[in-house]
């Protein structure tokens, strides 16, 4: 994860203790989850009926699925280009396209983003680069704070965009990775006094 400078791939790191503490209750959740609701199962019954793992599945699927968040925060952000005149305009690109944005540069172009979650996931390897694209941007907006940025983007590009990029030979020309978490109590950050603005160059 680091470079022979001694640099990490990112600045942002994991909080250690939150990942103890998440670690810790995780534990106790597998140990104590028959004492909880009104199940009316013992505690063998309780683990052996599926319960518990289709419970736990059912909150990972529900905290996967949601894009709300991610497109709020992504609309936002061009928004604030558009207006700031760095880009011309933008639009979704709706829900036949494999990616999730169009971006008219102020040169005419046009910049295709497909946004993504921690890149550490499987979803880091579904993409596909439409023809119309001038260019092409990967755009990671994680919102896990348990997750570990800097394996993520390790992780992300080493073992998964490289790897498309060469078997699939497809072409990216950007990777943006934001993580929401970056300067709250779940995740400390050396700029987390900097505008958010800033940190992507745009302040």
């Amino acid at each position: 994860m680091a470079t022979g400078s001694g640099m990490t791939i990112i600045p942002c790191e994991q909080n250690a203790k939150l990942r103890e503490q998440i670690e810790s209750f995780a534990e106790t959740l597998k140990t104590e989850a028959h004492r909880l609701g009104d199940h009316g199962l013992d505690e063998a019954e309780f683990y052996n009926s599926g319960l518990f793992r289709g419970a736990v599945e059912r909150i990972r699927g529900q905290f996967s699925a949601t894009m709300r968040e991610k497109r709020q925060f992504v609309s936002h952000i061009l928004n604030f280009m558009t207006d700031g005149g760095y880009i011309s305009d933008w639009a979704s690109a709706g829900e036949n396209n494999r990616h999730d944005y169009s971006v008219r540069l102020n040169s005419g172009k046009i910049a295709a983003i497909e946004l993504k979650g921690c890149l550490d996931g499987n979803n880091t390897n579904i993409f596909e680069r439409p023809p119309h694209a001038n260019e092409f941007v990967l755009w990671s907006v994680c919102t896990n704070p348990g997750a570990d940025p800097r394996h993520n983007a390790w992780s992300g590009i080493h073992t998964r965009l490289s790897a498309e990029i060469i078997s699939r030979s497809q072409r990216v020309d950007g990777l943006i990775i934001w993580d929401m978490v970056c300067g709250t109590i779940g995740r400390p950050c050396p700029r987390c006094l900097v505008p958010a603005f800033d940190g992507l160059g745009l302040g």
